[in-house]
């Protein structure tokens, strides 16, 4: 296990100049400024936008330095192409994401590659998402669903607007609360957040924040944030704890395992099928506070770029209710398989993660000196950012236009004709995203309840802004809701 610091960093870490021997031929901004760096026009709320914003002007490797430390970023589909080897490449937990090992420890998404918790916890989660166990998961997405069209019924019968990311958010956490752990937040009942989605959004965005600063005066600056910090996590522990009593209580993960339901059942009950380990009682927390928090936060920003881009493209909602219609037909609800079959529906979704991919980029480390696209050695341990946000922007691979919001990028025939790597909004390699399929199947299924239902009206007065908290969602976006009629409440009348 890489020994780490208090700040959950490895020792020694400095930053990504480790490892780059040329690294001085790699482009920065301009007006760098002594100790500060690459300051000037920077933004601590948009520190990716800011990025993506000089990735343009600088090529597809560059590099960025701010308080002492600089950071390279690739987004070219060559170079990516080239960190999605996974005999000289590995997922690299830096910046935010290392931030976060105080929350999530070795989790999932946290672990560094060499902690054996990482490949005991892959083994024993992955068949919670075959296809068999999302058949199962099914009907639980459509109840969480059906109290989400409560509310936004509710919405429509009063002439309110809807919070878009709000309720989406609400949707998401119970849904793999429901699905993942068998628990319900109550979270369509309150009028404010769940506690844990508060405690959740402050430990994110202290993860983002602590990369502003500089290191030696953070305990300085951040004091107070520390300290709500420090309380979102005991928050975060205790409501994960319960929910984990709970299921003991009610005989989850005794016994020989022959009772595996739902991941906390796999979690308590599952040995690895080799060595016959288990998951350690702190893992098990860290695991499910990573599945609650990525499990969700992902999942509603994808769902809420996507409603904002059908409200304001009619004719592609139109295309895609067509296509609702033809596929579930009078059904009151669908089935599992009639989800997949929402082949254009799927591309909207896809088109939307491409513009604004909710996890907007992820690290690779080389794990043997190498020379990086035949143009940039890099030394075992050195890493790159890939900026996910850029990659599905670059021109020589999706056209001029890619600004356009266009589903039919994603007609088979175009995926076809694109090189590999190229689209990555689930990270890449055996560090993806383990909840990927899960993530799509949900996110098809309630975009097809909701078009299904109401008429999305936005207000011409918005135009779109994105929050940074390490995962990207719309800001301040409220949409109006008409009945569509097939589907509604008003038909059924």
């Amino acid at each position: 296990m890489a020994e780490t610091t208090a700040t959950g960093l490895p020792k020694g870490f400095r930053g990504a100049e480790q490892g780059w021997p040329e690294l001085h031929r790699i482009p920065h901004p301009p007006r760098r400024l002594p100790f500060l760096g690459d300051v000037l026009g920077a933004s601590r709320r948009t520190p990716l936008q800011d990025t993506l914003r000089y990735a343009g002007d600088l090529g597809p490797v560059f590099r960025r330095k701010a308080f002492g430390k600089e950071f390279v970023f690739a987004w070219g589909a060559r170079e990516v192409a080239d960190l999605a080897d996974e005999s000289r490449f590995a997922k690299h937990v830096g910046l935010g994401v290392a931030n976060l090992r105080p929350v999530a420890g070795d989790g999932l998404f946290t672990a560094y590659n060499e902690e054996p918790n990482w490949q005991l916890a892959h083994a024993v989660l992955a068949p919670g998402f075959s296809r068999e166990a999302m058949a199962g998961y099914h009907p639980m997405m459509l109840a969480v669903a059906g109290r989400l069209t409560d509310h936004w019924d509710r919405a429509v019968a009063a002439g309110r607007a809807v919070d878009v990311p709000g309720d989406m958010t609400k949707l998401t956490l119970e849904t793999i609360a429901r699905t993942g752990f068998g628990h319900d937040f109550g979270s369509f009942e309150r009028s404010r957040p769940h506690p844990f989605v508060t405690a959740m959004v402050g430990t994110l965005t202290y993860a983002q924040r602590r990369n502003t600063v500089p290191a030696p005066l953070a305990p300085y600056l951040l004091r107070a944030a520390t300290r709500r910090n420090a309380a979102d996590i005991a928050c975060l522990n205790d409501t994960v704890d319960a929910l984990v009593r709970a299921r003991r209580t009610t005989g989850g993960g005794e016994g020989d395992g022959d009772r595996v339901g739902d991941l906390l059942d796999r979690m308590l009950a599952t040995a690895h099928p080799v060595t016959g380990e288990r998951l350690s009682a702190l893992n098990v927390r860290r695991q499910v506070i990573t599945f609650l928090v990525a499990g969700h936060e992902t999942t509603s920003g994808a769902l809420s770029f996507a409603l904002h881009y059908l409200s304001r493209h009619p004719e592609i909602a139109a295309r895609a209710r067509a296509e609702i219609d033809a596929v579930w037909g009078d059904a009151e609800v669908p089935g599992y398989d009639q989800v997949a079959k929402l082949r254009y529906l799927r591309r909207v979704l896809d088109e939307a993660l491409r513009l604004w991919p909710t996890a907007p980029a992820y690290a690779r480390e080389a794990t043997v000196d190498t020379v990086l696209a035949g143009e940039h050695p890099m030394r075992r341990g050195a890493w790159a950012l890939v900026l996910t946000a850029m990659l599905h922007r670059d021109t020589s691979v999706w056209g001029a236009d890619v600004e356009r919001f266009d589903p039919d990028r994603f007609e088979p025939g175009a995926v076809r004709g694109r090189p590999g790597h190229v689209f990555k909004p689930f990270g890449t390699g055996a560090r993806a995203c383990i909840g990927r399929q899960f993530a799509l199947h949900e996110a098809t299924l309630v975009l097809g309840l909701l078009l299904r239902r109401y008429e999305l009206v936005p207000d011409p007065g918005y135009r779109l802004r994105v929050t940074e908290r390490l995962t990207l969602m719309p800001e301040g976006l409220l949409l109006r809701l008409g009945w569509r009629g097939v589907g509604s409440r008003a038909a059924a009348r």
